[in-house]
């Protein structure tokens, strides 16, 4: 039986894949996460709260990043994988719970929750693959993993190296990926090993940021319920759901539907492309996470003048067209102008914002999107133009 249950649990390349419910389903916990990600920012604004919030965003993507793999790999039907997935978004809740807290009291529960998660796939995955080459693969995760998790238990009990021990575990496990978990004696994987579905992957992608966005909406949309009906709370509400079409739709056109025909069109060596576009897809859904932080301020006291809000409404925007600028050039090979443009745009709009009320900078914020959005459609518009005045011609000709 164990020399047939790898081959049960594999997923082959050829055959075509679709997120299963199971997955979906698993990414309820990061909808919990990302609300609990944004009380921390708004608890504290400081530069200190916000490199503390970037460390458990990490390690929350980390766990989803490796589960979206792991489910491209395996098939999610299997018994197993159905325990595994189950497994992650378990701990996932633990890890989310413990979010406004992780940095105090709760740092133990955070950290054991995130190094169970990894070694208990590990555990699940070593047995089911014996005698298959997958194992290797798994177990130079595995160990890595076991070693990065001594810093995280180790930061979790000495508050004092807490913040520098969970960091350097996080760079430890983000830089061991990009280089194939080079371990002793059992040699580094191969692009080849690590090759992923590129249309799976991609549809992952989307719908992690679909979700990233949908923390946007859910938390204005509770803002809001919350803090009255009142013309200029509701100006501001309408400024959230503008500021969350706008993102979209940067997001989407072009590059962030063609990440996984880029990946396919790579051969194995889009494995690497695939790692590189989750990694920026961390710095977009961190610049999401910051606007819907700023947004939700705003709808909540449209007529404060705060320094905070300013900082966390142009690190937000800036954050995510400089992900998306980098996703850009690594699909397309390009320079997208008018985001080129934008990111000191918005920089700018925020230093003329300074003196104004939380509504009015939210408002300048909002409207330097959409000519980003209007700049950026433009040579399409224009191509499109040209092309029907081809076809026009054309058919005078035949006339």
């Amino acid at each position: 039986m164990a020399s047939g249950l790898p081959g049960r649990l594999l997923q082959r390349r050829e055959d075509p894949r679709r997120t299963s419910f199971l997955e979906l389903f698993f990414d309820l916990t990061v909808i919990f996460a990302l609300t609990r990600l944004s009380r921390a920012i708004l608890d504290d604004l400081s530069i200190h709260g916000g490199f503390r919030v970037l460390v458990l965003l990490a390690a929350i993507w980390w766990v989803w990043f490796v589960t979206a793999w792991s489910a491209d790999w395996f098939d999610p039907r299997a018994p197993l994988i159905v325990v595994l997935l189950l497994w992650v978004m378990f701990g996932g809740l633990f890890m989310a719970a413990a979010v406004p807290t992780a940095f105090d009291q709760h740092a133990l529960v955070f950290a054991v929750a995130y190094v169970a998660i990894h070694l208990g796939r590990a555990a699940l995955l070593l047995p089911a693959l014996w005698g298959h080459p997958a194992q290797l693969r798994t177990a130079r995760v595995a160990i890595w993993f076991a070693v990065s998790g001594v810093l995280w238990i180790v930061g979790a009990v000495v508050a004092r190296a807490r913040e520098v021990l969970w960091a350097l575990a996080l760079l430890l496990e983000y830089g061991l990926a990009r280089l194939g978990w080079p371990t002793p004696k059992l040699g580094r994987s191969s692009w080849t090993d690590l090759q992923v579905n590129g249309d799976h992957l991609s549809e992952r992608y989307q719908q992690i940021f679909i979700i990233a966005l949908g923390e946007l909406i859910l938390m204005a949309g509770v803002t809001y319920s919350d803090a009255g009906f009142d013309q200029q709370r509701t100006m501001a509400f309408v400024l959230a759901f503008v500021t969350a079409a706008a993102l979209a739709r940067l997001y989407l056109v072009p590059a962030g539907g063609r990440v996984g025909t880029a990946i396919q069109a790579a051969g194995p060596p889009g494995s690497k492309l695939a790692l590189l576009a989750g990694y920026l897809h961390l710095v977009m859904i961190a610049g999401v996470l910051a606007t819907s932080v700023a947004l939700e301020m705003t709808i909540d006291n449209p007529g404060l003048r705060d320094q905070g809000h300013l900082v966390v409404g142009v690190v937000g925007p800036a954050l995510f067209l400089t992900g998306r600028i980098l996703l850009s050039t690594l699909v397309d090979s390009n320079l997208p102008w008018a985001r080129l443009i934008g990111v000191p745009a918005i920089i700018v709009g925020g230093i003329v914002s300074m003196r104004l009320s939380q509504l009015a900078a939210s408002g300048v914020i909002t409207v330097l999107l959409l000519l980003i959005v209007l700049l950026d459609a433009m040579p399409g518009m224009w191509r499109q133009q040209t092309a029907d005045g081809s076809d026009a011609v054309d058919q005078r000709r035949r006339a």
